[in-house]
């Protein structure tokens, strides 16, 4: 007798785990570096903090000092939403920051337009402490 065949079963795809060869996906040679700053607060720090150091190299009176870095004013002024506030007698300056993220145009277009505005409110701000210009804190390799 002679038994009829059975018909074969269907052909399963491969799973997608799977390269070209069957093998299996491989790691990284070298583990990935540290994950980037994620938060909006933590770059803000970081452009405020590096700018007041390099305004503390440049300017004696500014070693002293205390950048901080606060979230909102209390309330607004008769120009607008206050960017900083200078307490010279406690020798402070505190950046607020969601003014100059959120009301800066210059926020929108990219992170480098985010940035200048950063450094920009903490130029303007150390200016007014020492009641300068913000032109003349740059030290002397800028000017021509």
């Amino acid at each position: 007798m002679i038994w009829p065949r059975r018909p074969a079963p269907p052909a399963r795809p491969r799973p997608a785990r799977h390269g070209r060869h069957g093998r299996t996906g491989r790691s990284p040679v070298v583990p990935p570096p540290l994950p980037p700053l994620e938060s909006r607060q933590d770059r803000f720090e970081l452009v405020v903090h590096d700018t007041a150091q390099f305004l503390r190299d440049a300017w004696e009176d500014l070693r002293d000092v205390s950048f901080e870095v606060g979230i909102m004013p209390t309330r607004a002024d008769a120009e607008g939403m206050p960017r900083w506030f200078v307490d010279r007698e406690a020798r402070r300056i505190v950046i607020f920051r969601l003014p100059i993220e959120r009301l800066d145009r210059a926020n929108r277009m990219d992170d480098l337009g985010a940035k200048m505005s950063m450094e920009g409110a903490v130029f303007r701000a150390a200016a007014e402490y020492l009641d300068r210009d913000p032109w003349d804190l740059g030290t002397q390799r800028w000017r021509s």
